[in-house]
C-alpha cells in the first residue's frame, strides 16, 4: 500500500498538494513515482509561470516513461525545487519531503477544497485497481 500522508490533499492525477495560506506545495504521490519507477530527471516551469489548473506545468522522466505533471490549483509559481536538477531520486526517496516540485501561488485557495483527502485517495487508488 502507498503511503499517504493525512495532513495533504491529493488529486486524481496522483499529485499531492500541501496548503499554507494562499501557497500550494505540489509534488506526486508515493504511488506516481512507484508507478513511474526510478526518476532521472524532473522538467520544471520558472518562477513567474502561471497555470490554469489541470494544466501541465513540467514532466518526470523515469526509466520507464515520461509523465506530465498537472497543477491540482490554478496560480502563479513562486518558487520550484532547484535541488531535483541534482538530485531527481529525492522523488522517489521523499516524495512528501525533499521530492517536492514547486510552489504556487493560488488564485483562489478554495480551489484545494475541492481536492481528495487522504481516506478519499485512498480509496480512488483501490478503485482504479
Amino acid at each position: 500500500m502507498s503511503n499517504i500522508p493525512e495532513n495533504l490533499k491529493y488529486s486524481k492525477d496522483h499529485e499531492w498538494v500541501s496548503i499554507d495560506g494562499d501557497v500550494a506545495t505540489i509534488g506526486i504521490t508515493d504511488y506516481a513515482q512507484s508507478s513511474l519507477g526510478d526518476v532521472v530527471y524532473v522538467d520544471f516551469p520558472r518562477a513567474g509561470d502561471k497555470f490554469a489548473t489541470h494544466e501541465a506545468f513540467g514532466s518526470v522522466e523515469s526509466v520507464k516513461a515520461v509523465s506530465e505533471i498537472f497543477t491540482p490549483v490554478a496560480g502563479e509559481v513562486t518558487e520550484v525545487n532547484e535541488g531535483l536538477n541534482d538530485s531527481p531520486e529525492s522523488v522517489n526517496n521523499d516524495p512528501y519531503g525533499e521530492g517536492w516540485m514547486v510552489k504556487v501561488k493560488m488564485d483562489n485557495s478554495g480551489e484545494a477544497d475541492a481536492l481528495m483527502t487522504s481516506a478519499e485517495y485512498e480509496d480512488y487508488l483501490s478503485s482504479q485497481g
